[in-house]
């Protein structure tokens, strides 16, 4: 039996531009098996979709909140509602500019 898949909408502020927090996301993302994407916003903010199982998600989100890219600083970020998939809709995490 398959794990359960869902997708994730997020959106990070702070310093998160010019700091590599894409390139950061996508690596961290990859190593933990979930698919996707990010971009930066013309708010000055990284947004993206993540899909994946719920563990690998959440610690994904934690990373997102709290660590991200070594030059970076989160001030906040928001996840929508979690919602259950029956397949990937992506075939790796990517950066789209």
């Amino acid at each position: 039996m398959s794990s359960k898949l869902f997708i994730c909408d997020f959106e990070v502020f702070g310093i998160v531009q010019g700091v590599f927090f894409r390139k950061f996301t996508q690596k961290q993302a990859s190593s933990l098996g979930l698919r996707g994407w990010c971009m930066n916003t013309h708010d000055g903010t990284v947004k993206g979709q993540l899909e994946g199982e719920e563990k690998p998600m959440n610690e994904m989100k934690h990373w997102l909140q709290t660590k991200g890219s070594p030059s970076s600083r989160i001030d906040k970020a928001v996840f929508s509602v979690p919602k259950e998939i029956t397949s990937y809709s992506f075939k790796d995490f990517s950066v789209h500019r």
